[in-house]
């Protein structure tokens, strides 16, 4: 009787255990189905496949920041906003969702907004390099609005002006 139990138990353990591989791998594949339809250009799809994925696993937060991205790439920027400002209350500890928080605030002309999201990012992780790229990015661009208004209330600073050369690509 024991030996039976023990191989009905080795049995039941077998079959657990292959249940959680095929999940695994099957969660593996929507992802990658739903980053192959994006590159693809196949938006709509992809956004679809995520949201069926989310409505079985709403918490999700790697489909929840593919579906942040999908939306901004569709132009949905306020959706794409939302997307992601929920994902940093949800999930404070991760970077990402205040980095792309950033990009569209930056892309949208709030750089402040963009600042404080970059810093956030940061705490999360101190050595998150895209963060810390971004901010600079950041900070170049506000240097170019107060050397451009330093410049319009003294137009023949020339310290300003060889300021402002010096980071003139960023001034967009």
């Amino acid at each position: 009787m024991k030996l039976g139990s023990a191989k009905s138990f080795q049995l039941i353990r077998l079959m657990v255990l292959a249940g959680a591989l095929w999940a695994s791998a099957s969660q593996a594949d929507v992802y990658s189905d739903v980053s192959q339809l994006v590159r693809a250009g196949k938006l709509a799809e992809a956004q679809a496949l995520a949201d069926r994925h989310l409505a079985a696993k709403p918490r999700d937060p790697q489909m929840r920041f593919i579906k942040g991205g999908i939306q901004r790439d569709s132009g949905r920027l306020e959706d794409a906003l939302a997307t992601f400002t929920q994902l940093t209350e949800d999930f404070p500890e991760l970077p990402e969702p205040y980095n792309n928080l950033a990009v569209i605030h930056a892309s949208l002309g709030q750089n402040d907004k963009a600042r404080a999201a970059l810093e956030m990012a940061i705490r999360a992780n101190p050595s998150y390099a895209t963060a810390h790229e971004n901010l600079g990015d950041i900070y170049a661009k506000l240097a170019c609005q107060a050397y451009n208004k330093a410049l319009q209330i003294d137009g023949n600073n020339t310290a300003v002006k060889a300021k402002l050369a010096v980071i003139r690509g960023q001034c967009q």
